[in-house]
């Protein structure tokens, strides 16, 4: 075919996207633009962009739950829109779904929590399962990482911080991406934090915990459970440095506060708001078990 595609690859529920634009009743490069923010599944056949009939009807009946008056924009799949920007290696579009969400009335807390966080472990459950390669999963991965740049200063309070926290990972583990959006997180808390990065030997962890000035609390991140045991390590050399200081541990290797005890952590951080929670905790003197209870 002229555009590149072949007739394999189009069906007749296919639409060019200039005949979506003339069904949606907009201009195309309106359409472009809905394709662009992840609101509607189109997929690149050499020239041209081609839209599912099932895709434009699906996104006609999103607009219209949207438009009713029992919910908002803020409410709008902004985690699914972005996922699909992620997959399809579109920085730009990624980029504009999370402008739009924050346009729609996100918190930039928000925004990690309910779009980056939930399309990043999707795009990771997709690898897992082989839906997508790990060029693919990889690819996202830099994209977001790019994009936390550009989002992460607008969460830092101004200020003198609450305290100091350090934040790392065990030997071996190689996830760097959850480990920044807590740092974020935390900063925009009022914290001040040092972000180790992955694959941290225990005792550098422990050196420069011992160094911080300020210091409130210890994160270890954990995403591969084949980490576990490293991880317990580095609790266990930080504990010999810090005997006074609260450990955290959280990642998707650890389900529980009882996994948690027995890596020898003080509490366990399912995610960047229960964080929060216990520093708060901390630095109003209470105690993970006040928290516990």
């Amino acid at each position: 075919m002229a555009d590149g595609s072949t007739a394999d690859d189009v069906t007749v529920d296919d639409l060019t996207l200039q005949e979506a634009a003339d069904h949606l009743g907009v201009h195309y490069m309106t359409a472009y633009r809905y394709v662009r923010l992840g609101q509607l599944a189109a997929e690149k056949m050499g020239a041209t962009w081609r839209v599912a009939r099932r895709d434009l009807e699906a996104f006609q009946a999103a607009a219209a739950a949207l438009s009713s008056p029992t919910r908002g924009t803020r409410q709008a799949p902004w985690a699914a829109r972005f996922e699909a920007r992620l997959v399809a290696g579109d920085g730009g579009g990624s980029w504009g779904v999370i402008e739009a969400a924050l346009t729609a009335g996100m918190e930039p807390v928000d925004v990690y929590l309910e779009v980056i966080g939930p399309a990043l472990v999707r795009v990771g459950d997709r690898w897992a399962e082989g839906e997508i390669d790990v060029a693919t999963e990889h690819r996202a991965s830099g994209i977001a990482m790019r994009l936390l740049g550009r989002l992460g200063p607008r969460l830092v309070r101004r200020g003198r911080t609450r305290g100091a926290v350090v934040v790392g990972t065990p030997v071996g583990e190689h996830h760097s991406l959850p480990l920044a959006m807590l740092a974020d997180l935390l900063r925009s808390g009022g914290w001040e934090v040092s972000d180790l990065g992955a694959d941290v030997p225990s005792e550098s962890f422990a050196r420069v915990a011992r160094h911080t000035e300020r210091l409130v609390a210890v994160g270890v991140s954990v995403i591969d459970p084949d980490c576990l045991d490293a991880a317990a390590e580095t609790i266990r050399v930080l504990r010999n440095s810090l005997a006074a200081i609260p450990i955290l541990i959280g990642g998707s290797a650890v389900a529980s506060v009882e996994e948690a005890t027995a890596l020898g952590a003080d509490g366990w951080a399912p995610d960047g708001r229960v964080a929060l929670t216990m520093l708060d905790a901390f630095a109003a003197g209470r105690t993970t078990g006040d928290l516990a209870g």
